[in-house]
């Protein structure tokens, strides 16, 4: 197959994550600036303004963190709160069906793993592409053996 992407591939969501990083700087800015400039506010005030601040721009982060990995021993898949690796021989489809909020991995197990990594939001056409390309990679792994 020819459109097989070369390994290793990273797939993420780039203006998703542009968007998402950008709204985490601005936002502990702002809310900082604010902290700063209210006169009325004492230390631990101003502190707790700060202190949300980060851990708001910190849940952006997170949620900008996502992404799936391929190399020549599997697929590591980084959600926004864990991360996962497999075997190529442990996926058995890529799923991104019209609605989808992000890429399904259907497993050997018989259970299915999203794949936030992969998402249509902003940039549908470069999720579609991502898809196929990751689809194409496990097709030319092969599922190995199945039971």
């Amino acid at each position: 197959m020819s459109d097989v992407p070369t390994l290793p591939v990273t797939f993420r969501p780039g203006r998703t994550r542009a968007v998402l990083l950008t709204a985490a700087v601005a936002l502990f800015v702002v809310i900082t600036a604010i902290a700063l400039l209210l006169e009325k506010l004492g230390p631990g005030e101003r502190l707790s303004f700060i202190f949300t601040a980060a851990l708001l721009a910190g849940v952006l982060a997170l949620l900008a963190r996502v992404k799936v990995v391929a190399d020549d021993s599997g697929v590591t898949v980084v959600n926004i709160a864990g991360k996962r690796h497999l075997d190529w021989a442990e996926i058995v489809q890529v799923n991104l069906r019209p609605g989808d909020p992000w890429v399904f991995l259907n497993l050997t197990d018989g259970t299915s793993l999203p794949a936030l990594g992969i998402q249509p939001g902003i940039a549908k056409q470069q999720a579609i592409a991502d898809a196929r390309a990751l689809r194409s990679l496990v097709e030319s792994h092969g599922p190995g053996d199945l039971p």
